[in-house]
């Protein structure tokens, strides 16, 4: 089997690099991948043009500025209802400049998605970002995959139209090992180790979190992120998708992709090969550095972030992780062995889960385990059927409102 994203093969774009900058589809522009990209776009227009920008409706101030800053063509928005307040944006702020066509519905990401463009960065949040992912994928583009979502719960639609170098992930420990993997062969490689920076609450054990309030969840020690991830680093339900999206990136089994707490920050993930040696991919904490190089791959950006100062004394600690507490990895584990539409039971239901734990209808021990009898009802699915969005949404409803009647107690 091909992996779908290694270092070592460079998949050539159906619109290749024109002679100047190269052309770029942002979709979540507003959110924290989006505006950070936006931000290495900014500081580096001789590499990069942003073309076309996507957003879901809920900023149309920035995301008006953005598109006009940027002189886009094209500007989309999820929801239809935002269309005219984002008219109305463009409008007042353009002050002679050019006005961007804008899309507006459920849809208009996916259209952008498919647009002529060197490469699509998926910044979309959550599981709608799959059908842009797809889009991107059939029309050639490279695509720079931040979105996880897309790629867990529709991990063999993404495999079947994705060609092996064709996705460049985002996720800070997804780009670390893919640096990481080019140091050897794939036959050479023993285990995949996924740091984890343990969120608020490493230290704590099961009983020390059940009183843990929406307030503390969001109190992250190392990362700025939206409410959905952070509350996921807290549960280390984010370790567990980005668990899944390793083995699904990089087709290295399960048992031999390994989580390690490391508090800093600062390894972001390491490659084991089997002479004994592990190679590690070390920076700051900024996820500028991961977005730059997903969009000028095989190229680094230079100064995208700050290097490490090796001038400065400095400690790096790392420890097991306590499943015992954190059992979110390894139910992760057992959903993408499962495969079929468990990995899109397990977010949706997650996802389900954290709004109500926000909204204090659950507590934080109750996401974890909502999310694994939602799964366990879902059950195994059937061997040999062959997935289609159609079932993936339809789990999704199906895990959604399951998770919300538990919740609901």
């Amino acid at each position: 089997m091909t992996s779908l994203a290694h270092p070592q093969l460079r998949f050539t774009p159906t619109v290749a690099d024109p002679s100047g900058p190269r052309e770029l589809v942002i979709l979540g522009s507003t959110g924290s991948i989006g505006t950070q990209a936006i931000d290495v776009v900014l500081r580096n227009p001789d590499r990069f043009r942003v073309v076309a920008l996507s957003a879901a409706g809920g900023r149309v101030e920035l995301l008006a500025g953005q598109a006009l800053q940027l002189g886009v063509h094209t500007v989309a928005v999820a929801d239809p209802a935002a269309e005219p307040a984002l008219r109305g944006a463009l409008a007042a702020k353009a002050a002679g400049r050019a006005l961007p066509a804008v899309l507006a519905g459920p849809d208009a990401a996916t259209e952008l998605a498919a647009m002529e463009c060197h490469s699509v960065l998926n910044g979309i949040t959550g599981s709608i970002g799959l059908r842009p992912t797809l889009a991107a994928l059939r029309a050639g583009r490279v695509l720079v995959l931040a979105n996880k979502e897309s790629l867990i719960v529709g991990g063999p639609l993404v495999k079947a139209v994705a060609k092996p170098g064709q996705i460049v992930p985002v996720d800070s420990e997804h780009a670390a090992l893919y640096q990481a993997l080019a140091g050897g062969t794939r036959a050479e490689v023993r285990k995949l180790v996924v740091t984890a920076s343990g969120g608020p609450f490493r230290t704590r054990t099961r009983e020390q979190l059940a009183g843990v309030t929406p307030q503390d969840a969001l109190a992250h020690p190392t990362w700025a992120m939206g409410p959905v991830v952070t509350i996921n680093s807290a549960t280390l339900v984010n370790k567990g998708l980005e668990v899944i999206e390793a083995h699904l990136l990089y087709d290295v089994p399960f048992d031999r992709i390994e989580v390690v707490v490391h508090p800093q920050s600062v390894v972001h993930s390491m490659v084991e090969f089997t002479d004994g040696s592990t190679l590690a991919q070390a920076s700051p904490p900024d996820m500028r550095m991961p977005i730059a190089l997903g969009l000028g791959w095989p190229d680094r950006v230079p100064d995208a972030a700050p290097a490490c100062d090796w001038t400065k004394a400095a400690t790096w600690e790392f420890f097991p992780l306590d499943d015992e507490a954190f059992p979110a990895v390894e139910l992760a584990r057992e959903v993408g062995t499962l495969g079929g539409t468990a990995p899109a039971v397990f977010n949706a239901a997650n996802e389900e889960c954290v709004e109500a734990f926000l909204k204090g209808r659950l507590a934080f021990t109750g996401i974890v385990d909502t999310v694994a009898k939602v799964v366990a009802e879902h059950g195994t699915p059937a061997a040999g059927t062959s997935l289609t969005v159609e079932d993936v949404l339809h789990a999704e409803d199906w895990a959604r409102a399951r998770a919300r009647e538990l919740a609901a107690g």
